[in-house]
């Protein structure tokens, strides 16, 4: 199973899809740090690290599930119209919702983050958490709603990066596994360090409406469909990496001028 880390191609995958976990997993830390706070001090490291525990093995029994929808391929419907052939799979409907879902979702997170910058801590705010076990329960189910987008994130990015479907899951468990990792270790420093650069997260939201054209194209892809006798071809991976490596690239070079720019200003003040 291991030799999917010989490839050059999962190893992008996996920098590429970890970045995304834990850039997404943003809203699910403010969310999680304002549930803990509400217990006394001495519990509120022990309730974020069970709960984030658990969200790990929900997050893993998620991918089991979907990985396995996803490696239904044969059509158990045909659709045969005058413009229109295709042969719908579970594989197809999947791939097609899921990526109908993450356009939807980040183009959502998006207005929110713009319009309605405080939405995610009012929300927060109102969960109520009186005990221990309250608070843990409340971060497993904060954490189910926000990881439906990140799974769906993890499939199209390594969907069909083997011929053995168990290396995509192999990589989508790594990724999961680092990112609530990092979550426990550098939660405090990866909100702070998001809060100053929020361009980042809409950076991590704007490729979410990429990888889900893609799966959508994939999913009309693997089903064979074609309109007006042209068949939809696959999108290669590549084109994606390459996306959000120029991006994050762009991003590096404008974070990198405005901190001179702020040196300079702090430099003319003094």
């Amino acid at each position: 199973m291991l030799e999917i880390f010989s490839s050059v191609d999962a190893w992008i995958a996996l920098l590429t899809l970890t970045f995304l976990e834990i850039v997404l997993g943003i809203d699910n830390i403010v969310f999680i740090s304002i549930t803990a706070n509400k217990l006394p001090e001495n519990l509120r490291k022990k309730a974020t690290n069970i709960g984030l525990l658990l969200a790990m093995i929900q997050r893993i029994a998620l991918l089991f599930a979907i990985s396995f929808l996803v490696s239904l391929k044969n059509p158990f419907y045909y659709i045969n119209l005058s413009w229109l052939d295709a042969g719908i799979s579970w594989q197809s409907i999947i791939l097609l919702g899921g990526g109908l879902f993450l356009i939807y979702k980040s183009t959502s997170e998006i207005h929110e983050k713009m319009e309605l910058p405080d939405h995610d801590e009012k929300e927060a705010n109102k969960i109520k958490v009186s005990t221990l076990s309250k608070a843990i329960v409340q971060i497993v189910i904060i954490d189910f709603i926000f990881s439906i987008d990140s799974i769906l994130t993890a499939v199209g990015m390594t969907n069909g990066i083997s011929p053995n479907p168990n290396h995509a899951l192999i990589l989508m468990i790594v990724a999961v596994i680092i990112s609530i990792i990092v979550m426990m270790l550098f939660a405090n420093a990866v909100r702070r360090f998001i809060e100053k650069h929020p361009s980042i997260q809409l950076l991590g939201l704007s490729f979410l409406i990429l990888i889900g054209f893609m799966l959508i194209a994939e999913a009309a892809h693997l089903s064979h469909t074609k309109i007006f006798d042209q068949e939809i071809g696959a999108i290669p991976k590549g084109y994606l990496y390459f996306a959000i490596a120029f991006s994050l690239f762009i991003e590096f070079l404008n974070l990198r001028f405005k901190k001179k720019l702020d040196a300079t200003k702090d430099n003319d003040k003094n």
